[in-house]
């Protein structure tokens, strides 16, 4: 931490992030919640020990991402990283572990996280949701399967969240207009509810132009085109069953990058500088779940298609589609108020498709698993979660390949409360992957590989931290080793890992909240320390990060005041075939928010994003390392205004 505190710049924009900060007087007012521990209280397994690396994002976060992206939905967690400036191409990496390597649910449905590696395999609109949390590391066995680094848990918004108790009928309004790229975004959501049934809409459309960097550059391909939208039905029954059915769509079809996650590559085959690219998202969820379950008998079902779609018209008129139909059932057995046990069987049937005028490519990966996860807390202070799955699957490739895998998955956490205020915990995974779905744009590679000689992946997942909490402090951190044998890429079978350590530091007072976090990661492929082309898929060099958020209310006023930081490092240790250090950077955004205390029902929000109109890549954005590519810049100086009508 003396290296960090020690650099002039950061200081000098901590300090300016700050300032509008320091006129603010502690006040009762009430505002969106900042603290993620209440976030955190939500979640029906808080506290559990498998729980202790999970970062949550907080409500204000998810406010303020609502008329953004991702990187604005974990801009305040240092250890979730998100490169790739433009939606259709944002990664992100947890713990350095590219998300492709977790478990990825949206309301409970598993994710096919294979596409095209030039865009995200996980593009969602941060509108649409209402609870997120990375659990990094050492997951727990009903997280699903394929957990080889964790999971990442997305929860869609219900009726119930927009509508304000004793009212049947709801919604609001959200408009938004960013100067850097001339973006307009507007959202409309409806609620309502009677006799136990449930309806919620929601639609939104972002439109704009290419933006500037902040040198000035304004790069093409970078216009805002989304679309989305979620349909939700549900009914529940006095006695506490209940149905749910939503529908989820997203679509980005706009001019891009030739490469969408990459500013430009010099040398090589000359290629047009844009092209079309087509993409949409989609997710279904059907579930049923007793909410006032309890005892021996608590079921949850679930049952879910996702599908991922690329369609590149210009030039190969090629198509790529990734999906997966997937299920889970399970029981809460409840030994006690304290005391767990899950048990169920989940599955998946998932496809990897490539089309295009001359050539068919297809890959199919079928799992059954079995998994039972016990919590207990045996004796005051200490907490116990363990668990075991065996899954067994099957895999059908090119060339009539066709073959069986099976194995085995363990996990155990503790937590112990050495004091009232200090906790000491550690975690321990070993994870079974079997063959993942390749890339569908690197099947024409196909023909060259040896699928005979592809072997499942295994992972091993290794915590060691510690928690303070004392008042309204607290202080915590860990340390992390994920190692992945057999990991797939481009059809060969790779190690990888990555290696690091997190601390995090919030605080909260009567009308504000503090919280600064710190994450220190390195990924090795094959045993050498990586460059970022050869961690695709499975990582990337993301170093020392920082991020820090604050917030005050003033009063009564009706005004809230805030700002963050976000920070990296420089990154010197430059691996095998890189040509150079990637450069840090420091990014001060600032924002006045404005609810009229005769109109609680509006809420006006004013924000500058990089202040200080820094010209820079995200640290997770791919290809700095190397001086044939320019990386996808931010946006330089982005001036915003929103405004949010409830009714």
């Amino acid at each position: 931490m003396i290296r960090i505190l020690s650099q002039t710049p950061t200081l000098r924009a901590a300090l300016l992030c700050g300032a509008a900060l320091v006129l603010a007087a502690p006040a009762a007012a009430q505002i969106i919640s900042l603290d993620p521990i209440i976030v955190e209280e939500r979640d029906e397994r808080s506290g559990a020990a498998d729980r202790a690396t999970t970062q949550y994002v907080s409500d204000a976060e998810l406010e303020r991402a609502r008329t953004g992206n991702l990187k604005d939905l974990f801009s305040g967690i240092a250890s979730v990283a998100v490169g790739g400036a433009v939606p259709v191409a944002q990664k992100i990496f947890v713990n350095g572990v590219d998300m492709l390597n977790l478990a990825v649910t949206i309301d409970g449905v598993g994710q096919n996280n294979r596409a095209f590696h030039h865009v995200s395999a996980n593009a969602i609109d941060p509108g649409l949701l209402k609870a997120v949390r990375a659990d990094a590391g050492a997951a727990p066995a009903d997280a699903g399967p394929q957990a080889l680094a964790g999971s990442v848990v997305f929860e869609t918004v219900d009726a119930g969240d927009i509508l304000e108790e004793g009212r049947n009928f709801g919604g609001d309004l959200r408009l938004s207009y960013g100067d850097n790229g001339k973006t307009f975004t507007r959202a409309l959501t409806l609620a309502g509810r009677q006799a136990g049934f449930e309806f919620l809409g929601y639609l939104k459309s972002a439109t704009g132009k290419d933006y500037a960097t902040g040198a000035g550059n304004v790069i093409s391909g970078t216009a805002a085109d989304l679309q989305s939208g979620l349909l939700k039905l549900a009914y529940e029954a006095p006695e506490g069953h209940r149905i749910e059915l939503s529908a989820m769509e997203l679509r980005d079809d706009a001019l891009r990058r030739w490469r969408a996650n990459i500013g430009q590559v010099s040398g090589g085959r000359p290629v047009p500088e844009l092209r079309r690219y087509d993409t949409t998202r989609r997710n279904y969820a059907l579930s049923y779940e007793n909410t006032s379950g309890g005892g021996m008998w608590d079921p949850k079902l679930v049952l879910g298609f996702s599908e991922s779609l690329v369609n590149i018209p210009q030039t190969e008129m090629s198509e790529g589609t990734t999906n997966s139909l997937n299920g889970t059932a399970q029981n809460t057995f409840h030994l006690s108020d304290k005391d767990t046990v899950v048990a169920g069987v989940d599955f998946y049937d998932r496809a990897g498709i490539y089309d295009d005028t001359d050539e068919h490519y297809r890959e199919d990966a079928r799992n059954i698993g079995l998994f039972v996860q016990a919590r207990l807390e045996p004796v005051e202070r200490l907490k116990l979660s363990f668990g075991l799955r065996s899954d067994w699957q099957s895999f059908d490739g090119e060339r009539g390949f066709s073959g069986s895998y099976q194995g085995l998955s363990g996990n155990t956490s503790v937590s112990y409360g050495v004091t009232e205020e200090l906790a000491l915990r550690a975690g321990y995974s070993n994870v079974f992957g079997g063959l993942a779905i390749e890339d569908n744009y690197e099947f024409w590679r196909s023909g060259g590989w040896n699928y005979a000689g592809l072997r499942p992946s295994r992972a091993e997942n290794f915590t060691l931290g510690a928690d303070y909490a004392a008042g309204d402090l607290r202080l915590g951190g860990e340390m992390f080793l994920t190692q992945v044998t057999d990991a797939r890429s481009w059809g060969g079978n790779f190690d990888f890992e990555s290696k690091g350590f997190n601390l995090g530091a919030t605080y909260g007072w009567e009308g504000g909240f503090a919280r600064l976090t710190y994450s220190n990661s390195k990924v090795k492929v094959n045993g050498t320390v990586s460059n970022s082309y050869d961690a695709v898929d499975f990582g990337a060099p993301l170093g020392q990060v920082l991020a820090l958020e604050m917030r005050q209310a003033l009063g009564d006023s009706g005004w809230t005041l805030g700002g963050s930081l976000d920070l990296a490092l420089d990154y010197d240790e430059v691996p095998a075939g890189a040509q150079l250090p990637i450069k840090g950077y420091e990014v001060v955004s600032l924002f006045a928010e404005y609810v009229p205390p005769s109109r609680p029902n509006l809420r006006l929000r004013a924000e500058v994003q990089n202040l200080f109109d820094q010209d820079y890549a995200d640290r997770a954005t791919y290809g700095a390392d190397f001086s044939t590519i320019t990386p996808l810049k931010e946006p330089g100086r982005l001036i915003s205004l929103s405004l949010v009508a409830k009714f």
